[in-house]
């Protein structure tokens, strides 16, 4: 499967964006789906993930009342929706995409996109 993530961007502190990802290849609805982010000079770190129908979601507690994650099997995207966001929140954003389930841990994620920018300014 090939991922594309797009929707960051500049947004000030307190202020909302969404991400999404599209994927093309084989069926989506096989893929457990996940956000990760990395901030400059740190590691790549889990954000949130998604089953396959998904009716499951999980977050990591620094996003966990602000951010959702969606997905739309017919339309072969995920979506990371960020409300209130703050500048710890900056971050370059990736989906991933496995065809097993329920981790957080990167090394679990075979496919991953290229990544969005996103910049929250005090």
């Amino acid at each position: 499967v090939q991922l594309q993530a797009s929707g960051g961007g500049l947004v000030q502190a307190g202020g909302s964006l969404r991400l999404s990802c599209v994927a093309s290849g084989r069926t989506f609805s096989s893929y457990y789906m996940a956000w990760f982010r990395q901030a400059p000079g740190k590691e790549r770190k889990f954000v949130a993930r998604i089953s396959y129908s998904g009716g499951i979601s999980y977050y990591s507690d620094s996003v966990k009342g602000r951010f959702t994650i969606a997905r739309d099997n017919a339309k072969n995207t995920v979506y990371l929706r960020m409300n209130s966001l703050k500048p710890e929140d900056t971050a370059v954003y990736y989906c991933a995409a496995d065809l097993r389930g329920g981790n957080s841990r990167e090394s679990e994620y075979a496919y991953w996109g290229q990544g969005t920018q996103v910049t929250v300014s005090s």
